[in-house]
C-alpha cells in the first residue's frame, strides 16, 4: 500500500489525504493528554475506543438532522471524514459546574445550572485556550455573528441528543467540547460538527455513584482510563458486554 500524505497531526489525531478530493482519514492515536499537553502518555486501545464512540456520536447526529463531518469508519482506529476549515474555537456546553468553571467561580462540583451555558474559547494550546466573549471573535474576524448564532443552535442540539443518550445508559453529560467546521460546496458553505465527540472531549459521571468515566480519570489520577472508556462503550452497546478490555488491539486495514 502506497504511504498516504499526512495533512496535519494533532494530540489524540493524524489526519491524512482521503482517497477522493474533500476527503480526510481521520486516524485515533492512544495518546492522552491533559493541561494543555503538561501531561501525556500512552494508554493502549484508547483510540480504538474514541474511534468507534465518535462514531457512534457522529452517526446519532446525523440521524437526527445535525451534519458532521462523518463519512464511515474505515477500520478499527480510522475514519472517513470530510475535509473541512476548521473555525479556530471550542465550543463549550456546561450542564453542571465543573472543571476550569468551577474553580473559576469558586463553585462546587456537580452544581446543577439552571440552564446549558456555551462558552467559547480560543484554540492556542500555548495560551491555554482562553475563554473569549463573542465580541472578541467577530472583531478578529473569527466568525460572523450570524455563525456564532448557528455554532450556538449546533452545540444545544448536539448537548440535547448527547445528555439524552447517556442519561439512558445511566450517565450525567456534565459538560462537552466541540468544534465547528465550515464545509465549503460549490458556492455554498454550512457549518458542520468536526473533529470528534468522545469521552477526550466531554465529562461523564455515573448517575448513581458520580463515578468519573471521561478524561479527568487520566487529569487526576484516578484510575486506569481505558477502562473507564471501555465502560462507556459497553452501556452504549459499542461493545459486547463481554468483549475484553481492547488493551492490545489488532488493526483491520
Amino acid at each position: 500500500m502506497s504511504r498516504r500524505k499526512k495533512i496535519y497531526e494533532g494530540k489524540a489525531k493524524t489526519l491524512y489525504e482521503g482517497p477522493e478530493p474533500g476527503t480526510l482519514v481521520q486516524y485515533f492515536k492512544d495518546d492522552a493528554t491533559a493541561f494543555n499537553a503538561e501531561k501525556r502518555d500512552v494508554i493502549e486501545g484508547k483510540g480504538v475506543l474514541n474511534n468507534r464512540l465518535s462514531e457512534f456520536f457522529m452517526t446519532g447526529l446525523g440521524q437526527i438532522g445535525v451534519p458532521t463531518h462523518f463519512l464511515k469508519r474505515i477500520n478499527m482506529r480510522e475514519q472517513l471524514i470530510r475535509a473541512v476549515e476548521i473555525i479556530p474555537l471550542e465550543v463549550i456546553v456546561r450542564n453542571y459546574a465543573a472543571g476550569s468553571m468551577a474553580k473559576r467561580l469558586g463553585m462546587e462540583e456537580g452544581t446543577v445550572l439552571p440552564r446549558p451555558i456555551v462558552e467559547f474559547s480560543y484554540k492556542d494550546d500555548s495560551l491555554g485556550d482562553p475563554l473569549v466573549p463573542e465580541e472578541y471573535i467577530i472583531a478578529l474576524g473569527w466568525a460572523s455573528q450570524q455563525d456564532l448564532d448557528d455554532m450556538v443552535a449546533l452545540a444545544l442540539r448536539v448537548n440535547d441528543f448527547m445528555a439524552g443518550v447517556m442519561y439512558g445508559v445511566g450517565i450525567k453529560l456534565v459538560d462537552f467540547k466541540i468544534e465547528i467546521g465550515r464545509l465549503y460546496e460549490g458556492d455554498f458553505q454550512r457549518l458542520v460538527v468536526a473533529d470528534e465527540i468522545s469521552p477526550d472531549s466531554c465529562r461523564l459521571w455515573d448517575l448513581e455513584t458520580g463515578q468519573k468515566l471521561d478524561k479527568d480519570v487520566f487529569r487526576r489520577d484516578l484510575g486506569n482510563l481505558a477502562d473507564a472508556y471501555t465502560e462507556v462503550a459497553r452501556r452504549l452497546g459499542v461493545l459486547p458486554q463481554n468483549a475484553p478490555q481492547p488493551s492490545k488491539p489488532t488493526l483491520i486495514n
